[in-house]
């Protein structure tokens, strides 16, 4: 038998940390093979951590909303069931890494020295690292000042600094750095870290949502955006899809959607207008060879993640829709890799889906294009022979970055985009 240590996971070669979602199981529950431990993100990925071995959970090292580099320890398993627990409680308690041990090498072991008094925290309350709970009992600081300091650590949590920060205020008869936190109302859903004033709710942004800020001010800040818009008549693709979609359902086990025919489209016209699957490298112009389509996808809660679908541009719309369908599963899920969410050389975003008519969106760096389409809808038109029909139209953004894309090349992107769609075959792609 055995203690395994669980570790903090590298999901990609810049990723450095992962901040503890969720523990799915604690101390004393026995766990099987590859089921679901832990729940991390990182400021690209949110993923669902599988435990190493069969045994039981010994040590939670960390407390949700903690954020940990990569390597370190954050959980013990003994896979040894018969086992007794040696973390104690639900609430996970900070520990040093240490070495993995045979139980009769332990029982050797010299006994620990004596941990300085930490403060207790009923059930429910926020957590504390051993090293702040020590300092607060040093201190004098009674719990229920310690709960209420708005900490600047994951979640809010009240970290070494912010507690010397108050400490040295404390002493000095000064307002304390940290600011007490206003209790939530009855009844309020505030999630962890956040607080009330008066009539005004304060949330804390979690990992994900902090990382897209950064990412779309970025953006902003690089590249001078430029939109042009169009309308697309999928009045073809429309009676095409009704008809076949019973088809296809049947056949793939998912449902036709527009977004495979617009990707299919963006697919042509980026083989036509290859500039546009490119990037800015200082001075330089990258154009990338290879076409790899990211595809917008709304994680309920967490906002938006961008899979790519690799080797688009070697795909026919059957193995585009299959790709997508598999990539948006996997988001759902929280089982996108890193690899799932890299090499984005261009990138679609379906804002119809929520009724809108069109949209402007911020381009994904380092790309140089993104294509937003709005909800299709029946309308009158005036078509080529002065005749009136009522027709399914759409509206196309394609937003290109004008450093290497001027209007014209932007328009002429469009204006292809527009084209397939128009006049694409659908029984022919099948």
């Amino acid at each position: 038998m055995a203690r395994i240590e669980v570790v903090m996971p590298q999901m990609g070669e810049s990723i450095t940390t992962g901040t503890i979602t969720k523990w799915h199981k604690q101390p004393g529950d026995v766990i099987e093979l590859d089921a679901i431990l832990l729940e991390i993100s990182t400021d690209k990925v949110e993923s669902e951590i599988p435990s190493p071995i069969k045994g039981k959970v010994m040590e939670l090292l960390f407390p949700e909303g903690t954020t940990v580099d990569v390597g370190r320890p954050i959980a013990i398993i003994e896979d040894d069931l018969s086992a007794a627990v040696t973390g104690g409680g639900s609430a996970p308690k900070a520990a040093a890494p240490t070495a993995s041990v045979p139980a009769a090498a332990a029982k050797t072991a010299p006994a620990p020295l004596a941990a300085a008094p930490v403060v207790s925290e009923p059930q429910g309350r926020r957590f504390y690292t051993p090293l702040v709970k020590a300092m607060a009992q040093e201190a004098g600081i009674p719990l229920a000042e310690l709960a209420a300091l708005n900490g600047s650590g994951a979640g809010g949590r009240v970290n070494k600094e912010d507690l010397e920060s108050y400490i040295a205020s404390r002493k000095s008869g000064g307002t304390p750095a940290a600011a007490p936190a206003k209790a939530a109302p009855q009844g309020s859903s505030l999630p962890a870290g956040g607080m009330t004033v008066g009539r005004t709710e304060v949330i804390p942004m979690d990992n994900m949502r902090k990382a897209i800020a950064k990412n779309m001010v970025m953006s902003k800040q690089v590249s001078p955006h430029v939109n042009s818009v169009d309308e697309i008549d999928m009045t073809n693709l429309v009676k095409f899809r009704e008809k076949f979609k019973n088809e296809f359902k049947k056949r793939e086990g998912f449902n036709l959607t527009y977004s495979h025919f617009i990707l299919y489209a963006i697919v042509q016209a980026l083989k036509e207008n290859p500039m546009v699957n490119g990037s800015v490298d200082g001075d330089n112009i990258i154009v990338k060879k290879d076409i790899h389509l990211g595809c917008a996808v709304s994680v309920p809660g967490n906002g938006l993640v961008v899979p790519v679908i690799k080797h688009a541009g070697d795909l026919n719309l059957t193995g585009i829709a299959r790709q997508l369908d598999t990539l948006a599963n996997k988001a759902r899920t929280k089982k996108l890799t890193m690899d799932d969410l890299s090499g984005g050389t261009y990138t679609f975003t379906n804002n119809g889906s929520f009724g809108v008519l069109f949209a402007t969106p911020v381009i994904l760096q380092p790309q140089v294009g993104i294509f937003a389409t709005g909800v299709i809808k029946k309308r009158v038109m005036v078509m080529e022979d002065d005749s009136m029909a009522i027709r399914s139209m759409m509206y196309g953004t394609h937003t290109y970055d004008h450093r290497i894309i001027d209007g014209e090349l932007g328009s002429k992107f469009l204006a292809s985009v527009k084209f397939h769609l128009e006049n694409m075959n659908p029984e022919t792609l099948f």
